[in-house]
């Protein structure tokens, strides 16, 4: 079962007490859907799902809040045996005629309809509006994948509403056009975490929260250790070129030659590679720190460099 499912699934079970909510709940199915069909003669409202759960509940708000029953027809894809669509028929014009009115819902010429956001004035209305949508048309990545929920509706009102309310919430919404759909989304997991909590999804809610936590886990410690072995590989780089160099001085003009303060390190350097800058200091007598012992390391290395630039050379710099 997809993540989306899941959520769906909560938010079916969630129950509506408040007329004014389960009215704005018809309302955002049928804008979203903004499905006018003209089938034998008559003009019908069609909500075409693939969720069980969605449809019986879309089927018993309108039986309870108008005492109507809509038409309900089930299509099953002979290529894919568990795809099956449940179309919501709205066919009566007397059932029609009081969805539009109640949601004061215009409908153009072309069959596009309207509303404007005033329409939805509580917070409960703005709310269940905002689960009928995303019923209607969203959906939600599974958060371990990636990040990503979306609203596509056939209305740009309705989006444009989508964002406007979410907006008020500190939700960033993008919007895009998609083969002739409108689509909401938004990206950030805390503002996806937001809307669950927004739509009354709070066990899915805690689920993406856990694996939104263990991902950030993950990939804090997969950058700590990324760090930690850049670093130990930069120090491991950093002594063999330091002791091949010291080889290079013993080998040509001898190691007893160099400052006192530079044989000391030479010889801790070359018998301890594997020690840090801190270490080697700590050897030393009396004791260096780690800027002190970089710095005679790098003349080690100057001094290695004018030799190899320099076959004559005699002695330190």
């Amino acid at each position: 079962m997809s993540f989306s499912t899941l959520v769906k699934d909560e938010l079916c079970r969630i129950e509506l007490h408040d007329l004014c909510c389960r009215k704005s709940e018809i309302m955002g199915v049928i804008l979203a859907s903004n499905l006018f069909t003209h089938e034998k003669g008559s003009r019908n409202v069609k909500v075409v799902t693939e969720n069980a759960a969605f449809a019986r509940r879309l089927y018993t708000t309108v039986r309870k809040v108008y005492g109507l029953s809509p038409e309900v027809s089930i299509r099953r894809n002979s290529k894919l045996k568990k795809h099956i669509s449940y179309s919501i028929i709205f066919a009566s014009m007397q059932i029609i005629n009081k969805l539009l009115y109640d949601s004061e819902i215009s409908v153009f010429h072309n069959d596009d309809l309207d509303i404007e956001e005033s329409t939805l004035k509580n917070v409960c209305c703005r709310k269940s509006f905002l689960r009928a949508v995303f019923l209607s048309g969203g959906s939600v990545s599974d958060p371990e994948k990636t990040y990503h929920l979306e609203i596509a509706t056939r209305n740009e009102k309705c989006t444009e509403i989508i964002k406007e309310i979410l907006k008020d919430y500190g939700i960033n919404v993008k919007i895009i056009t998609r083969k002739g759909n409108y689509v909401a989304y938004i990206k950030e997991g805390e503002n996806i975490v937001d809307f669950l909590n927004i739509i009354g999804a709070h066990s899915a809610l805690m689920e993406f929260e856990n694996v939104r936590i263990l991902k950030d886990m993950r990939n804090n410690v997969n950058r700590i250790v990324n760090c930690e072995t850049a670093n130990l590989e930069k120090t491991v780089n950093a002594s063999v070129r330091q002791a091949e160099n010291i080889k290079l001085i013993q080998s040509t003009i001898g190691i007893s030659n160099l400052p006192p303060n530079l044989i000391d390190i030479a010889n801790l350097r070359l018998e301890y590679s594997e020690l840090s800058l801190k270490e080697l200091g700590e050897m030393l007598n009396p004791k260096l720190g780690k800027s002190g012992v970089n710095h005679r390391l790098r003349k080690l290395d100057e001094i290695a460099e004018k030799i190899r630039e320099k076959s004559d050379y005699n002695g330190p710099v």
